[in-house]
């Protein structure tokens, strides 16, 4: 298998009912055995690990808008994705956002059009409780902007609904407080072709049976946003009254910048496009990309459309009578922490498993430069991407990840690895922001006022650096050396501290969510050498004990994002309970009795393969908007926090036997 088969990378853990394991017939060695083999038995010959990145229906729904749209109608596999979204269908009607979720009226207002473009009628059972299920979360009136710009393309709304997503915003200088280079790269390489799409504002017209006009309510008849003060009384005001005038200026035929920021947006587009097809390795990048170059009149056999659909090809996984679209693909941060979890299960630095994966990882390193040189331009590149292919975009949360590995994989030949991890290390010190801590991609990506403009009604404009994030920097900075007294990391040590809430946890940005921020920012702490004795490191260690669930595992509900009083609370899975119990580990609190009825919460739940299942979702995209579930965190955090606990025991038992 080659990286050119993303799809067939991908394949679901079975779900197998757990049959608890009395307490006396626990065994840690074995459990810990049987986890490692099993990871070991899921590596690809190519040496790298990967599972399904699971996500919302929306993913899935959109595709068949752009099969419509771009006139690639295949019946076959529109059918096959409907009978995914038919699958994934709640019992009261709707789509949700993660598993266990409420009703997402986006996620039920996009499916219910898709199955309607799909040949489904208004009088289907799964269509009618959705309807029903629509109307009681408050109707096409509680979507968001980019819904809404979907029910603009087919029809079923006027294009004066949408705010204005403005062309000639790729036309603004990098020295202007906006431009585009101030918005995260996500948004930047989905904005970027949307504006291309606005401009030309299409409309696909459905068949009457097609639409979904019967969705439309009287409280519906005014989806326009609308201020709740005057001009200057709020951002958010400001840049409402500054849509409005935008609309009206377009209104006009005189446009004298449009046909120059058309070409800009093309322009960058193209040069965005990995030279296997992706853009920026990500759904709404890709499909909005390829559909601005249909609108730009590119032909379906053009090679950057050609090469485009290829990409959005390996993105599928098709089960026979259904088919998935993921939105994204995760190798190389599921091989990392892969390799990082079978070190800590005693597997030989040297075993041809982490041998390959090493060699494949190294291959993968992003030695060009990517839209961060932008605000870096004097770095050298040297990062790591989440994907198989997007170079662009290197990750600052892989990168580190990756080098943990790297530092500990003993490779035949040390002289490769420690010039390409020096040039990676090198890149990620220069990626540190001013404020000491580290984004995703981007440095001071960070101006909060953006988050108000009309279109980012989902508030995720921005990669600001977060304490989960600096929290895995400073692990891996720990693990190469790097002392408390270097300037950097006392910037970071400064950042993460200061953001430690009042109760003892940490946020977390890319996991859910107080448990994932504060297993990591407690794993960065100890890396370099913090006093965990301290009140500080304590009280974080109590709020973990604290939220323990009786079962003995942890769990935390993507709702805390929405309503902070629920951290640390929801149903106990796997990973969340690795998450918890890494973090006890990192601040010395081994023999904390939490601990122990964590370990035994994991091995009493491990399956007849050696790994274990969670329903839940555990992964971030944009808290509140986007949540996913990594097939691999079962897996490997597990095995990790399993291990790492033996260790510490051995430890603590060798101590006190001198």
């Amino acid at each position: 298998m080659n990286d050119t088969t993303q799809s067939q990378a991908i394949e679901l853990n079975s779900k197998i009912p757990i049959e608890p394991i009395p307490a006396e017939d626990l065994d840690l060695d074995r459990g810990i055995e049987r986890s490692r083999d099993y990871l070991l038995s899921r590596q690809y010959p190519e040496g790298y690990w990967v599972e399904e990145l699971e996500s919302n229906s929306t993913i899935t729904a959109e595709l068949i808008f752009f099969m419509h749209i771009t006139g690639r109608l295949d019946p076959v596999k529109q059918e096959k994705f409907a009978k995914d979204l038919l699958k994934k269908q709640r019992t009261d009607g709707s789509w949700t956002l993660y598993y266990g979720g409420p009703c997402d009226i986006n996620s039920t207002v996009e499916c219910y059009l898709a199955l309607k473009m799909a040949g489904y009628s208004a009088d289907h059972p799964a269509l009618v409780k959705a309807r029903e299920a629509v109307f009681a979360n408050g109707g096409i009136k509680k979507t968001r902007v980019f819904t809404k710009i979907f029910l603009a393309m087919f029809g079923q709304i006027s294009w004066e609904v949408p705010p204005a997503v403005p062309v000639e915003f790729v036309l603004f200088p990098n020295w202007l407080p906006i431009n585009i280079y101030e918005i995260s790269s996500w948004s930047r390489g989905t904005v970027v072709p949307l504006s291309v799409v606005c401009a030309h504002q299409p409309v696909h017209a459905l068949e009457p049976e097609q639409g979904i006009q019967e969705l439309f309510t009287e409280n519906d008849r005014d989806l326009d946003f609308h201020p709740d003060g005057h001009l200057f009384s709020s951002w958010r005001n400001f840049f409402i009254y500054n849509d409005r005038f935008v609309k009206f200026i377009g209104q006009s035929p005189w446009k004298p910048w449009r046909k120059m920021a058309l070409k800009k947006a093309e322009q960058w587009i193209l040069e965005h496009q990995e030279d296997e097809g992706d853009f920026g390795g990500i759904q709404p990048a890709m499909l909005n990309s390829l559909l601005a170059l249909h609108l730009l009149g590119y032909s379906h056999d053009h090679p950057a459309i050609v090469k485009g659909m290829e990409a959005v090809d390996r993105f599928l996984i098709d089960r026979g009578d259904h088919i998935t679209f993921q939105a994204c693909v995760s190798p190389l941060w599921d091989t990392s922490i892969s390799c990082n979890a079978l070190l800590d299960s005693g597997l030989p630095e040297d075993h041809p498993a982490l041998i390959k994966a090493a060699e494949w990882m190294v291959k993968k390193q992003v030695v060009k430069r990517g839209d961060w040189q932008v605000k870096n331009p004097e770095a050298e590149p040297g990062g790591w991407a989440f994907e198989f292919f997007n170079e662009l975009y290197p990750d600052n949360d892989d990168t580190a990840e990756i080098l943990i590995a790297l530092h500990r994989i003993a490779v035949p030949d040390h002289r490769w690895k420690l010039k390409e991890c020096e040039r990676a290390t090198a890149w990620l010190l220069t990626m540190q922001s001013k404020n000491g801590g580290w984004g995703a991609f981007d440095i001071d990506n960070d101006k909060e006022v953006l988050n108000e403009v009309p279109f980012a009604d989902h508030k995720a404009l921005l990669d600001p650096p977060t304490a989960d994030v600096t929290g895995r920097i400073l692990w891996c900075l720990g693990r190469l050396g790097f002392k408390r007294e270097h300037p950097r990391v006392k910037r970071a040590l400064e950042f993460v501290k200061s953001l430690q809430e009042p109760d003892g946890c940490w946020w977390g940005r890319w996991g859910v969510n107080y448990i994932y921020g504060t297993f990591l920012v407690l794993n960065g702490l100890n890396s370099m050498g913090e006093d965990m004795g301290l009140p500080a490191m304590q009280k974080a260690v109590t709020w973990l004990g604290e939220h323990q669930n009786p079962d003995g595992g942890w769990g935390e509900t993507c709702e805390s994002y929405a309503k902070p009083e629920l951290r640390g609370q929801g149903t106990s899975t796997a990973s969340q309970t690795a998450w918890a119990l890494l973090g006890l580990l990192a601040a010395g609190a081994a023999s904390h009795p939490a601990a122990k009825k964590g370990v035994e919460f994991l091995l009493q739940r491990q399956n007849e393969k050696g790994t274990w299942w969670e329903d839940e979702f555990t992964g971030t995209g944009f808290p509140q908007h986007f949540f996913i579930k990594y097939h691999m965190y079962q897996d490997f955090f597990p095995l990790m926090a399993l291990s790492r606990y033996r260790n510490a025991m051995r430890k603590g038992f060798e101590e006190n036997s001198q």
